[in-house]
């Protein structure tokens, strides 16, 4: 029998999915307020290379930890998970907020990515328990909608605090709306137990030193007597300091006393696996996420770290086979879900094509300022959680593969068009309607691709599946975007070295190389976007699967 959906998943749902899209804007954020940033670490202009961290940083947080936290999400009611990536996204927002040193600021970040990602397999998940196989499609597409409405209101909520403020104002608020989320969330799922006294009074001291760590206080550091506990025992950062070591001591004992609640799910839910695949993923975006993408495919340390996420993977895939429960579950990844994460991968590969390449372009061809070419880009983010919504939504007619290889049809259109743009291209009203129909194509495939991996994992392991499903998309976002930028690069310097020396002194000449770069990874990423409408329409399903599965345990809702 269907279960009669009331107010409260739905309420439920919109909370989470307000969380994810606070954790995504994050990801984005930090745009515009980057040399602010810079500055309150004691970095130049000149030192823009060693700010690469505090970017991918959080995208290292957000992906290596996905597969352990959408595991735990099976271990444990969806919505503790949500309240404790809650809990870590508001104190890595806290110690970014109090940041002076740039490890204590990457740090942070590190730690806000780990939270904010672990958001977004719980929230998938609490949609598969909470709504049954056929009527998931349009909270999907919520959820899908959400994430994506993150990225485009990042770059403005960013810009609209450092209209009043500065850029640490930025993370306190992500404080003060995270408490409010985790207020609200904790009501509504009825987490009403008292926690224990001991550890809850001790983690409240913890984090009020912590504060003072960070923050030193001029009426306390200053003081002949009281600023003795904020003298650097070693260098001039405010971490070693004794009041950092009280700090450090009092967390670690905080760990030990609360080991009975956090290590039993740990241990069962296969840690060494944990370890082994987010060193593979962590090494895969340093690679590629800290390379510059308009002069390199490999990060300066890549081909240090390649190395070892290849070998970290072969580890993993052997502790699988061997591990009697390992952290992919086995028979997670099996019917359509394998192609559901090709899918992903390409739909991210495209994505990241268009974020990238079209700002690029809008410089090279119209001379504007970096503001106005994330404008143009604007037309495509805001198309997406439409498609997002919209992909959703026909669910309730169609299969999943009909839905995504639509959506990823009109946006290999798209880009194909792209591909042609000229110099005066973006002047034109078709150009801001072929950004609308890329976004609202790539869009419509996020909500069928998740519906798809939860319809066919085990219902214990949808924690799990939705993490891989995310995990695969944000790997194709990094790695796509080396490898397009790579093949656009050999093109553009194939370009270069056929022109004569007169050429290669002619301003357009390079131009129309630069543009050929360009041209080259807008049709790389039609070729990713017709490849996952294929696998999609063949290997997803056209037609509607019906099904009634599962409420969630302990939401209280009737069937």
């Amino acid at each position: 029998m269907s279960p009669r959906l009331g107010a409260r998943p739905r309420t439920l749902l919109a909370l989470a999915s307000t969380a994810v899209a606070l954790a995504a804007a994050d990801t984005y954020v930090v745009v515009l307020a980057l040399t602010d940033m810079m500055a309150g670490v004691g970095l130049g202009l000149d030192n823009l290379q060693r700010a690469a961290p505090i970017i991918s940083g959080f995208l290292l947080g957000y992906v290596a930890v996905l597969p352990l936290i959408g595991r735990l999400a099976d271990l444990i009611p969806r919505s503790r998970i949500l309240l404790g990536c809650l809990v870590v996204f508001v104190v890595g927002s806290g110690v970014t907020a109090l940041a002076v040193d740039l490890d204590v600021l990457v740090a942070g970040r590190v730690v806000q990515g780990v939270g904010g990602g672990g958001l977004v397999p719980a929230t998938l998940a609490l949609v598969a328990d909470l709504w049954p196989p056929g009527r998931r499609g349009m909270p999907l597409g919520i959820v899908g909608a959400v994430q994506e409405l993150g990225s485009v209101l990042g770059p403005l909520l960013g810009a609209a605090v450092l209209v009043v403020a500065d850029w640490r104002a930025i993370f306190w608020l992500n404080v003060v709306l995270g408490v409010l989320l985790f207020i609200a969330i904790a009501a509504v799922a009825g987490e009403r137990r008292r926690p224990p006294f001991a550890p809850t009074v001790l983690g409240i001291v913890a984090i009020g030193l912590l504060w003072l760590t960070l923050a030193a206080p001029a009426a306390l550091a200053t003081d002949v007597v009281l600023g003795l506990p904020f003298v650097p025992i070693t260098g001039d950062g405010r971490v070693l300091t004794p009041i950092g070591v009280v700090t450090a001591v009092l967390l670690l004992v905080l760990v030990v006393i609360t080991r009975d609640r956090w290590w039993p799910p740990l241990r069962v839910s296969d840690l060494p696996g944990a370890l082994l695949l987010g060193t593979a993923l962590g090494c895969i975006i340093l690679t590629f996420a800290s390379a510059d993408p308009e002069t390199e495919v490999v990060g300066p340390l890549g081909y240090a770290l390649l190395p070892v996420a290849v070998t970290s993977a072969a580890l993993y895939v052997w502790r699988h086979r061997r591990a009697e429960n390992p952290l992919v579950p086995r028979g997670t990844v099996r019917g359509r879900t394998p192609w559901a994460l090709v899918v992903s991968f390409l739909v991210g590969v495209a994505l990241v094509a268009v974020v990238v390449d079209v700002p690029l372009f809008s410089r090279l061809t119209t001379g504007g300022s970096q503001t106005e070419a994330a404008m143009q880009l604007v037309k495509f983010l805001l198309a997406v959680p439409v498609g997002a919504l919209v992909g959703g939504w026909i669910l309730r007619w169609v299969g999943d593969g009909l839905s995504a290889g639509i959506g990823l049809v009109l946006g290999t259109v798209g880009l194909f068009v792209m591909s042609g743009w000229e110099r005066g291209s973006l002047e034109e009203v078709s150009a801001t309607v072929t950004l609308a129909l890329v976004g609202f194509g790539l869009g419509m495939a996020l909500a069928p691709v998740n519906d798809a991996a939860l319809a066919d994992s085990p219902q214990d392991a949808h924690g799990t599946a939705s993490s891989l499903v995310v995990v695969a998309r944000m790997v194709g976002m990094v790695v796509g975007l080396a490898l397009l930028t790579g093949v656009g690069l050999h093109r553009y310097y194939q370009a270069v070295a056929a022109m004569t020396p007169e050429q290669q002194t002619d301003g357009q000449a390079l131009l129309d190389a630069a543009l050929l770069q360009v041209h080259t990874v807008f049709l790389g990423a039609a070729g990713a976007s017709l490849l996952g409408a294929a696998v999609a329409l063949a290997l997803l399903g056209l037609r509607r699967r019906e099904g009634s599965g599962a409420l969630a345990r302990g939401f209280g809702v009737e069937e």
